[in-house]
């Protein structure tokens, strides 16, 4: 049963590489975002992970917050918008051989944690997507959490949302590190529910918002599994 399990999980991985690689390859020919959004819809397929989406989308987000857990949420959140994202990551990322592709090509936000200049590159760079009619996305525990709860959110996402009194909306993907996990090298096809929650815009005059974000997008978590006591 272990060598069919790892088996499952490598033949994942292949589809996952074999996706990035049709990005990189069509990236040229086709119109952004679609690049993007035929690669995440490659994983789907392939590694058969439909998608039960709760909630609406608003159409007049500006910025995107999503829950991490799982190296396939970005393919998720790819797959259930047609909005173009600008994605939010790690500066290192962006230099790893292959993988930094994927994200200059479509010219994603690279940000160094813990860094005041970095802050600011940041704050000009959303300014420019924006401007371009591309939705912020981020993840604000800044990586993968294990287990059901959300790690503290980092500081750069409220500012940039107080900077440019942004439209947030949350997302909150349920367990997905149950159906892909790296690190675990584990692989389950199953249906991920995403959950899009009510947007809101931000205001400078209200200094709980933030916190009261990831307690707003725990409790949806947390509903979510109580309605569903075998995924807990």
């Amino acid at each position: 049963m272990k060598i069919f399990a790892r088996l499952k999980f490598y033949y994942a991985l292949a589809a996952i590489f074999i996706s990035m690689t049709l990005m990189i390859l069509i990236f040229p020919f086709v119109r952004k975002p679609w690049a993007q959004k035929i690669s995440a819809w490659f994983i789907r397929r392939s590694i058969f992970m439909p998608i039960h989406v709760k909630g609406d989308e608003d159409p007049d987000t500006q910025m995107f917050v999503l829950n991490h857990q799982s190296d396939i949420d970005i393919g998720i959140m790819e797959t259930i918008t047609r909005r173009d994202l600008a994605w939010v990551a790690k500066k290192e990322l962006f230099d790893v051989p292959f993988y930094g592709l994927l994200l200059k090509l479509p010219n994603d936000i690279p940000v160094e944690r813990e860094s005041k200049t970095s802050l600011i590159k940041l704050l000009k760079d959303a300014k420019d997507r924006l401007d371009d009619g591309r939705v912020i996305t981020i993840f604000p525990e800044g990586t993968r959490a294990s287990g059901g709860r959300m790690l503290p959110f980092k500081a750069g996402p409220k500012l940039l949302a107080e900077k440019y009194t942004l439209r947030v909306q949350p997302v909150v993907l349920i367990h997905t590190s149950d159906y892909f996990n790296i690190k675990q090298k584990h692989y389950a096809p199953g249906t991920v529910t995403a959950l899009y929650l009510d947007a809101f815009s931000v205001s400078k005059a209200d200094e709980g918002w933030y916190e009261r974000l990831q307690s707003h997008m725990q409790k949806a978590y947390d509903d979510e599994l109580s309605n569903h006591p075998r995924r807990r």
